[in-house]
């Protein structure tokens, strides 16, 4: 009986310690280095946003515009952060079964089911937390566009504009890539939005800019930046804030967010000092909004390949950026005549295309084992790498294009895009706001 009894203890010990290991098993590792980390990050990149994109595009309005120019960006976080919320992760970051291959599921709606769980792509850190650290990209990604119609559009259109927009271009672009779609399942890489962020956010703004067509007197009259110290105060915020755009894309704390951190650093340090040295050679003087511009470039076109390559790379990849931003934001857009305010396309989308080629050409596995020991970009025997990234910017950009175009055209026969020639001349601060900067 005793025997009996002892044999029955065991096994319903044996029963319970099997239970706790099953649960042990199930239950994410958090990693409270990698939360913190994570945590920090999230405050940096919004960051980015409010107050350093407000800053950095509102002192390079004219002074009749800066209160509608800075509050975009504020009125863009709160409304994105409620889709996201709502939806927008949910569509970007889960397993959306026969539709997978284009979009998620509506199965994390509002939230549900984050508590006691991680994701995928960060098994180490707290899901809320990453939602949380994502939905600060899809804060400043639509915001970003909005550099390209400055000093033009509607308040209510912008609304309008940026709630379709991140449902109907972000949502889908970042699950395609970030979230296991068909992008993913090609081999595209994106280390922290060079197609997600940049090149999505400057496709847009160059359509925008396109569709609504130039600021009145735009070529013959002073539309030069009212405030520069501004400018130069935003350029900073978005510096130091963009290291945990890139470092925290690593999604612990750890080599390779340190990598990403230095190489962030290098690449907008290049940036800056190859804009101004061209400005240098070809104007006679260094402009500030040169240097600002060159930095942001560098910074720019880090992004996709921040943690794919070596220091060295980055410098390189920096460099290039304040050559071709340039080129881009200078040359180009005069000889197309279109007017893109505060050049998001050629900043933001020539640096997001020129980075994410890069990356297949200075990507190394000595970085970031991505593919498993296979041979990354062309430096590690892989010239593969960049037909697929060039694949990779043209659909994107082919996506991007044609879904903002129809955006622009369907809020336009709604309630129209442009203030008034009138309105535009008296400025947006006072016609949209009722006040303006004494």
């Amino acid at each position: 009986m005793r025997s009996a009894a002892l044999r029955l203890a065991a096994a319903a010990a044996a029963g319970i310690a099997t239970i706790s290991v099953a649960h042990a098993a199930d239950k994410p590792n958090i990693d409270t280095g990698d939360t913190a980390w994570i945590l920090i990050a999230t405050a940096l990149v919004l960051m980015m946003n409010i107050p350093g994109l407000s800053l950095f595009y509102c002192g390079m309005v004219r002074k009749k515009n800066v209160l509608a120019t800075a509050v975009t960006a504020f009125a863009v976080a709160a409304l994105v952060t409620v889709l996201w919320f709502a939806v927008g992760y949910t569509l970007s970051y889960t397993d959306g079964g026969a539709l997978n291959a284009v979009i998620g599921s509506f199965s994390k709606t509002f939230g549900h089911g984050l508590q006691g769980s991680a994701h995928a792509l960060a098994k180490t850190v707290p899901e809320n937390v990453f939602l949380m650290y994502q939905a600060t990209f899809a804060i400043i990604t639509p915001a970003i566009i909005a550099g390209a119609f400055a000093e033009r559009m509607k308040f209510s259109a912008m609304m309008w504009f940026m709630a379709l927009w991140l449902l109907l271009v972000y949502v889908p672009v970042t699950h395609a890539i970030w979230g296991g779609g068909f992008l993913a399942k090609m081999g595209v890489l994106d280390f922290a939005g060079g197609l997600v962020v940049h090149l999505n956010a400057g496709m847009a703004g160059l359509v925008c800019a396109l569709v609504l067509g130039r600021r009145h007197g735009y070529g013959h009259e002073n539309m030069a930046p009212h405030n520069l110290v501004l400018t130069l105060i935003g350029t900073s915020l978005l510096w130091v804030g963009w290291f945990g755009f890139n470092a925290g894309s690593a999604l612990a704390s750890g080599e390779l967010a340190g990598n990403a951190m230095l190489n962030t650093h290098v690449s907008a340090s290049a940036g800056a000092l190859v804009w101004m040295a061209i400005e240098w050679v070809t104007r006679g003087k260094p402009s500030v909004l040169g240097i600002l511009s060159g930095a942001v470039a560098g910074l720019g076109t880090i992004t996709p390949a921040a943690g794919y390559v070596e220091p060295w790379a980055a410098m390189a990849i920096g460099a290039m950026a304040g050559a071709v931003c340039y080129w881009a934001s200078i040359v180009l857009k005069i000889r197309l005549g279109y007017d893109d305010t505060l050049d998001v396309f050629g900043v933001h989308g020539v640096g997001g295309i020129l980075g994410s080629i890069l990356v297949g050409v200075f990507a190394t596995r000595a970085i970031n084992d991505v593919n498993k020991g296979a041979a990354l970009g062309l430096v590690d025997g892989n010239a593969g790498l960049i037909l697929t990234q060039i694949c990779g910017v043209l659909i994107v950009g082919a996506f991007c294009a044609a879904m903002t175009w129809v955006i622009l055209k369907v809020i336009d026969v709604m309630i129209g895009l442009r203030v008034t020639k009138d309105e535009e001349t008296e400025g947006l601060d006072t016609v949209l706001h009722g006040e303006r900067v004494q």
